[in-house]
C-alpha cells in the first residue's frame, strides 16, 4: 500500500510550504491586533436620524472631509432611530451632529456638514 500524503514529518514535502503559510499568518494576526490597539488621532461620532436625505448629505461630506484632511481617524455613524440611548446619553437635540472626542477639546457640530471651512477650523486642522 502507498501511503500519498504529502506531509511528511522528515521535512521532504509540502511541510517547509506549511511552515511558512503559518509564519506568514501569524505574522498578520500580530499585525492586526497591533492595530487595534493603537488609538486613532481623532475619534469622531456622527449621529443621524435614520437615511434621510439630510443625514445621508452630512455621511457623505464627513466621510469625504475625512479622507481628504484627516490622517487616522476613527469614526462610528450612530442612528439615534435604532440606539435612542445613546443620543441620550450624548446629550443629541438635533441630528445630525458630529461630536468631536478626541483630540481635545471636545467640539460639537450640527447640520449637513457642508461647511467645510468651520469644520476644517472646529477640528483644528486650519485656522
Amino acid at each position: 500500500m502507498r501511503n500519498n500524503s504529502r506531509n511528511n514529518s522528515n521535512g521532504s514535502g509540502n511541510g517547509g510550504q506549511n511552515n511558512k503559510l503559518r509564519n506568514a499568518t501569524e505574522d498578520f494576526e500580530r499585525a492586526l491586533i497591533g492595530k487595534s490597539r493603537r488609538r486613532s488621532q481623532y475619534i469622531l461620532r456622527l449621529y443621524v436620524t435614520g437615511s434621510t436625505p439630510r443625514s445621508l448629505k452630512a455621511i457623505r461630506n464627513l466621510k469625504q472631509l475625512c479622507e481628504e484632511h484627516l490622517p487616522d481617524y476613527d469614526l462610528e455613524v450612530i442612528d439615534i432611530y435604532e440606539n435612542p440611548n445613546a443620543a441620550r446619553e450624548a446629550q443629541i437635540i438635533a441630528a445630525p451632529t458630529l461630536i468631536k472626542r478626541l483630540p481635545e477639546p471636545l467640539r460639537r457640530f450640527v447640520g449637513d456638514l457642508s461647511n467645510k471651512e468651520k469644520i476644517l477650523v472646529g477640528l483644528g486642522i486650519s485656522e
